[in-house]
């Protein structure tokens, strides 16, 4: 990590990270602690009849984690609102930054894409008889109503919690939700709209839902497995195996739950406050395959080469990135586009490149992992070494590029890389990375 050199007072630099992710004894919090799951491959997913990626948050570690925060809300909060509250705090202390002092011109911008989380708030407001209610826990549901029942809700406490006086939103895009919102926050820093953008990515996903889905998968895959069209994706034949992506016995995902948050600010901000950089957001899009079907994903991988073509624009060339975070959840159309793609951006020297997913480590967890693979990237950029891609022991045969099985990191020195991430239905999202300096 180094601090800045230049004078490219709007380019928007990557001043801290916070998580709160599933983890192997406790939950995962700092950067160290994903460098230390992720550079060894670690699965920390644990079958509970699915394997599903927990987070083991206690309510003494949370008000010890996000101090202050009144008991008259903070009793009403859910999972989504207690993970995005510890990743927004632990960003802020790796950043050096104030929570309640320094964010008062932030923007605070959050990715959601489910809304499991909100699903209790939603039902006991929509089943409670005004009539019989009793008119002393009538507040009390309320509060929790107004927190709870809306995918905006994090945004809403983080606001809360900072003080904030920016743009304070959520986007909803699936598992592209905070890519899209770190996209945002680079253009707003290049405009010279703001200074500083805490972006959030958090789900929550229900493991009985899952299950639930599992059983009418199994009910479904004769009858949908006859109507299947080639545009069509295939079904996903088990949650309860482990999810190995990249490898030739992948057949299933495995969901997981959390947060992850990363400071942006414009450089010159950064500077005045003598804050450490871990890399830069060049530039971020997001395209789409342009099928009928709302399920589908087209299997060429062109629309992912559309988007890192709009990236990389009149400014950089592929063969300047060796590396690509790949966003491959253990579906194999997933794998099959980004084969397809990787080999029409890099021809023949696509076999030398190095692309991983650590989604292995904590499950597929929706909308945080815009933030984290943003996170995860630069700070392999940092050490200098490529993370294995956890549970990928057998690489499929299909495979262009080189996804760096095992447990152990690959040693490479670079300074860009390609950060991905999807959406049901075709949506595809690439971000730009660079070392602080380039």
């Amino acid at each position: 990590m180094s601090r800045r050199t230049g004078t490219r007072a709007r380019d928007a630099v990557v001043t801290g990270i916070g998580l709160c992710l599933p983890g192997t004894e406790s939950a995962v919090f700092t950067a160290d602690d994903l460098w230390h799951i992720a550079s060894s491959g670690t699965s920390c997913l644990v079958k509970k009849g699915v394997y599903y990626g927990s987070v083991d948050l206690s309510k003494d570690t949370f008000e010890e984690r996000v101090p202050g925060v009144p008991e008259f809300f903070s009793r009403h909060y859910t999972d989504a609102h207690r993970f995005g509250l510890v990743s927004l705090s632990q960003a802020c202390t790796d950043a050096g930054l104030d929570v309640q002092r320094d964010l008062e011109e932030a923007a605070i911008l959050v990715g959601r894409g489910g809304v499991d989380a909100n699903i209790d708030s939603y039902l006991a407001v929509l089943r409670a008889d005004p009539v019989t209610y009793p008119v002393a826990e009538a507040l009390e549901m309320f509060v929790a109503a107004e927190q709870a029942v809306t995918p905006s809700d994090v945004a809403l406490v983080q606001g809360a919690l900072t003080r904030s006086r920016g743009a304070n939103f959520t986007v909803s895009c699936g598992c592209a939700s905070s890519a899209l919102q770190i996209g945002l926050a680079q253009r707003l820093i290049a405009a010279g709209e703001i200074d500083i953008a805490v972006v959030t990515g958090v789900d929550v996903f229900s493991v009985t839902l899952i299950r639930n889905i599992q059983r009418l998968l199994s009910g479904a895959q004769q009858t949908y497995d006859a109507m299947r069209s080639q545009d069509m994706p295939s079904l996903l034949p088990s949650f309860d195996a482990l999810m190995r992506p990249y490898d030739r016995r992948a057949d299933c995902i495995n969901h997981g739950e959390g947060a992850a948050t990363v400071i942006i600010e414009s450089r010159e901000h950064a500077f005045g406050r003598d804050a450490r950089l871990y890399g830069q957001v060049l530039s971020q899009a997001t395209t789409r395959d342009g099928l009928a079907n709302p399920l589908a994903c087209d299997e060429t991988g062109k629309a992912l080469v559309s988007a890192v073509r709009r990236c990389l624009g009149d400014t950089w060339e592929i063969a300047q990135v060796p590396y690509l975070h790949g966003g491959s959840d253990g579906n194999v159309v997933v794998t099959t586009f980004e084969a397809n793609a990787v080999r029409e951006l890099y021809g023949p020297a696509s076999h030398d490149l190095l692309m991983s997913s650590q989604e292995g480590c904590f499950g597929h967890n929706g909308a945080p992992a815009g933030c984290l693979g943003v996170a995860l990237t630069l700070l392999m950029m940092n050490h200098g070494q490529v993370c294995p891609t956890a549970n990928c022991e057998e690489p499929a045969d299909c495979l262009t590029f080189d996804p760096v099985p095992g447990t152990a990191p690959r040693p490479l020195d670079f300074d860009y890389a390609l950060s991905f991430n999807y959406q049901v239905g075709g949506v595809k999202s690439a971000i730009l990375l660079g070392s602080p300096d380039v």
